[in-house]
């Protein structure tokens, strides 16, 4: 199985301050591997990325509150997740990986340990698209605790999906733009589809993974259109992350202080800032 590369280990200070409350909507924690062991069917192997090396990357951009989500590696072990949210004293909330074995019980466990939504991944490189049963049976799970869906899929497949998603009784958010691809231009259908989510009451976008739909050369400025579009489009249904630390990224390792700089050329109006980075995900997630 592949190893991933690591994060920078110094990241560049944001030229512009973020306001206070901001939330970094999409981050992940690896391990340690010595404490939390990766599963032993996962589709890639990541360096460490452990609470601490989180947190202080977090100071150092300015962020208050992060939404930390599950990753493949660590399955449906969550062990790594619910303690990085304790340690966060209740400024991190988290997203799980549940399958047909997820329970009421468990599910319920996890609600007392600050997680507020279950992620799907649809893409090839993670196991392709879920069990429908299994699709369903989550849903039936974690509705009545107010939870909603994270979805990681490719913009080109929500023209199918859309019609099942709009019937869903929660939200849903769309993990990185689609993961579109900019080349293709802000007229392609998959660009396309998620402007049409504006239309979709329960329907978010977020606007992370900048770098994953750009060349993969930095500063991935040819992306800044497609966050730009979809924000002003969505503007209290949008979220920004980041995606630290950047797992099976293929092109040049995203500077986390530039994607805060790059966040702020997108979106020059303070206001919708305010919406994206602060109110929307305190709505969403339940941040006090």
């Amino acid at each position: 199985m592949p190893d991933c590369r690591p994060p920078l280990a110094a990241p560049s200070r944001p030229r512009h301050a973020l306001p206070p409350g901001a939330c970094d909507a999409h981050c992940h924690v690896f391990g340690p591997a010595d404490v939390f062991p990766y599963a032993e069917g996962r589709s890639y192997t990541p360096p460490d990325a452990p609470y601490q090396a989180m947190a202080a990357l977090h100071s150092r951009l300015g962020v208050e509150r992060a939404v930390v989500v599950q990753a493949n590696c660590h399955g449906s072990d969550h062990r790594a997740l619910l303690d990085a949210l304790a340690q966060s004293g209740g400024r991190y909330r988290g997203v799980a990986l549940l399958g047909a074995d997820a329970t009421e019980a468990g599910v319920r466990q996890l609600h007392e340990g600050g997680v507020r939504a279950a992620r799907f991944n649809f893409v090839p490189h993670l196991g392709g698209a879920p069990d429908p049963a299994v699709f369903d049976r989550v849903v039936a799970l974690i509705a009545p605790l107010g939870w909603h869906l994270c979805l990681h899929l490719d913009g080109a497949m929500l023209p199918e999906l859309l019609p099942r998603l709009a019937a869903l009784p929660l939200p849903f958010v769309v993990d990185h733009m689609g993961r579109l691809k900019a080349g293709d231009g802000l007229a392609s259908p998959a660009m396309q589809a998620l402007l049409g989510l504006a239309q979709v009451p329960q329907a978010w976008v977020k606007v992370s993974g900048i770098d994953r739909i750009a060349s993969g050369k930095r500063p991935f400025a040819e992306g800044l259109p497609f966050v730009r579009a979809l924000a002003e489009a969505l503007p209290d249904r949008c979220l920004w992350g980041t995606d630290w630390p950047h797992p099976n990224v293929a092109g040049d390792m995203p500077d986390d202080g530039e994607l805060v700089d790059l966040f702020f050329e997108a979106c020059p109006d303070a206001a919708l800032r305010q919406r994206i980075l602060v109110d929307n995900p305190a709505r969403l997630y339940g941040f006090e």
